[in-house]
């Protein structure tokens, strides 16, 4: 049977990290943050917490991707620690709405930055008629939509060509948006504007404030930081990975922290709390007010490239995830075959492009990703707490690296998921139960590969 290649090195798993965290987000959440928090070091206090969770998370999972290091990331610690259903539902739901409306979300986004230079993305393709009603009026495909697609199975099409040519890719392409963001950076900081510092510019008018705006600010943060754990799912394609993972992981996330602390300086600099809590793209303000419209088209360029990595990076990683299932038996069997030629989960890789590419087309996913938030932080935070199961349970396994300030980090990392779900579900309990109802439409189809296992097919 034809296996996964260990074509990764250090280089391409540590790109993996920083291209799919560093998306669009860091363009766009600082308006929702300081409209939260108020206060500019407030926001800085925001993004630093964040920062130090993301790295109580990447701190974890260093020891679980050494232990465990196959394919499928968090479906491999959460089947191990609690068994395969747990494992089987954080599977089900990153292939149908977590990881496919993520790809969907960011081709979306790479397309309405492109409009800004080509505005006939913009215009109506075609029409597709639908029963017609208070939630079917007609679908209007845009030319920017059938664009997303196709870059996304381009991308798709790319990646089944080896891991080696999409972590090649993701090398390169992550580079190219580092140095953009330090562009821009240095911009901020040599720059003159309103702001002049944080503590220069006063705070945001009418912002929530208090312990609630605090934890909705570092919901916005943490949705940013997102990504770090990506670089899990391809652990079986890492060479040395017992080294190389934790050495991603730890490195990766503290290189995103760094950058996401410089380019909020930079922000600051140039604009105050008000400018940056009413502009939709604060980077684009920011460089406008510098250098201009061509300094503002500089940020679009920026965003698409910074867009592109994480979209390569999340299809690379995410597919291995269903082809982890498969392997086990927990999901349709075409998708644990593996490219005799290119030693990749072809089939997995473009069924979860062209998944991707529906959701795009229905324009529901950020509906989607709204409802899977809550499960998804439940899952998140039983994986994270996996290292102190397995500790207990699993002892003989073998661990090349274990948890720097075990227990404490992993503690840290589940107490602060429990309160962002005890908010979530306070702010947003339909869509929390929503999403727990969604997720579990998956409970009959484990039961029927589960009773196939037990027959032996």
């Amino acid at each position: 049977m034809t296996q996964l290649r260990r074509d990764l090195g250090l280089w391409g798993a540590a790109s993996i990290v920083v291209g799919t965290v560093i998306g669009s987000g860091i363009f766009l959440v600082p308006k929702t943050m300081i409209q939260q928090v108020g206060d500019p070091w407030m926001l800085f206090a925001v993004w630093i917490f964040g920062g130090v969770l993301s790295l109580a998370g990447a701190l974890t999972y260093a020891e679980l991707a050494a232990m465990l290091p196959e394919a499928g990331g968090e479906y491999n610690y959460l089947s191990e620690a609690y068994g395969p259903f747990w494992g089987f539902l954080y599977g089900w739901t990153q292939m149908w709405v977590a990881k496919s409306g993520s790809i969907a979300t960011l081709a979306t986004g790479f397309y309405l930055y492109l409009a800004n230079f080509r505005p006939e993305l913009s215009v109506v393709a075609f029409v597709i008629p639908l029963p017609l009603g208070e939630n079917f009026a007609p679908l209007e495909v845009r030319t920017g939509q059938l664009f997303a697609i196709g870059l996304i199975l381009a991308l798709g099409v790319l990646n089944w060509f080896g891991v080696k040519v999409g972590g090649g890719v993701q090398i390169g392409v992550t580079i190219l948006k580092v140095a953009l963001i330090g562009g821009i950076i240095g911009v901020g900081l040599f720059g003159s504007g309103s702001g002049s510092g944080p503590s220069a510019g006063g705070a945001f008018v009418g912002a929530t404030g208090g312990v609630a705006g605090f934890f909705a600010a570092l919901v916005a943060a943490l949705w940013a930081y997102d990504g770090w754990n990506n670089v899990s799912m391809v652990s079986s394609e890492i060479k040395n990975p017992q080294r190389n993972l934790p050495l991603a992981l730890i490195y990766g996330t503290g290189a995103v922290v760094a950058i996401y602390l410089a380019t909020n300086f930079a922000y600051f600099h140039v604009l105050n709390a008000n400018e940056v809590g009413h502009s939709d793209r604060v980077a684009a303000t920011m460089m406008h007010r510098v250098l201009g419209n061509w300094g503002a088209n500089a940020v679009s360029i920026a965003a698409m490239v910074s867009i592109f990595a994480a979209l390569n990076g999340s299809i690379l990683t995410g597919s291995r995830v269903p082809y982890a299932l498969a392997r086990d038996g927990y999901f349709f069997r075409r998708f644990a075959t593996v490219s005799e030629a290119h030693h990749v989960p072809g089939f997995s890789i473009l069924a979860l492009s062209a998944w991707s590419c529906v959701l795009l087309l229905s324009g529901r996913y950020d509906q989607l990703l709204n409802l899977v938030i809550f499960p998804s932080w439940i899952l998140y935070g039983m994986a994270t707490a996996a290292v102190i199961v397995l500790r207990r349970k699993r002892p003989d396994l073998h661990r090349p690296y274990r948890t720097l300030g075990y227990p404490v980090v992993p503690v840290l990392f589940v107490l602060v998921a429990v309160l962002l779900l005890y908010f979530t579900l306070r702010n947003s309990p339909r869509e929390s139960i929503l999403g727990l109802v969604l997720i579990a439409a998956g409970f009959p189809f484990y039961r029927h590969w589960k009773r196939q296992l037990s027959h032996g097919r």
